[in-house]
């Protein structure tokens, strides 16, 4: 059964709470690395077995490792909330959705910026060496001036919703109760 400790209440931005998580991550890691170098050891059969034992306690391990994860699933819980919860400004979407958006985004510039910077004609090599005189050529089937607009828009768009997502991790707080 687990002791009920005393809790803290901590207000933080997104950005803290990322932090505040690497460090419990970190701490958890630290203990699990101890926890593997102390439980067991080696000792030569002339060696007194004692006098080279490290200090490690099972119990005392699992309660530090244990009161460390339970922090981890706080803060995870609490960022989660928090990015289902809280709207972005001027997009009127969660942070939540928005990091569904952003990578949508992203893909649409990437395929735009190819799209973009096609020639409208273009000499291909038929792959056969025939020796003939027939020339293959390909065509941009779009208006490369309407892609580049539609990619400068989209662009900015981008930029913006990566802005004011910042933005919203940087200032907005809420609680995390550890």
């Amino acid at each position: 059964m687990l002791s009920i400790k005393e809790k803290m209440l901590m207000l933080v931005t997104s950005a803290q709470a990322a932090k505040l998580l690497r460090q419990f991550n970190d701490e958890l890691r630290a203990l699990q690395l101890k926890e593997a170098n102390s439980c067991s050891f080696v000792a030569a059969i002339q060696e007194d077995v004692e006098s080279v034992r490290p200090e490690y306690n099972f119990k005392e391990m699992r309660d530090a490792q244990a009161e460390v994860e339970c922090k981890i699933r706080k803060v995870k819980h609490a960022i989660n909330v928090f990015n289902t919860t809280t709207i972005i400004p001027d997009f009127n979407i969660t942070i939540d959705e928005m990091l569904v958006y952003l990578p949508q985004l992203n893909a649409k510039c990437t395929t735009l910026s190819k799209m973009r910077d096609a020639m409208p004609k273009v000499r291909v090599s038929s792959g056969y060496s025939g020796g003939g005189n027939i020339i293959d050529y390909k065509y941009a089937n779009y208006d490369i001036e309407e892609v580049s607009k539609y990619y400068a828009e989209l662009s900015d768009t981008l930029a913006k919703a990566q802005t004011v997502l910042d933005l919203v991790n940087s200032t907005v707080e809420f609680e995390i109760n550890i």
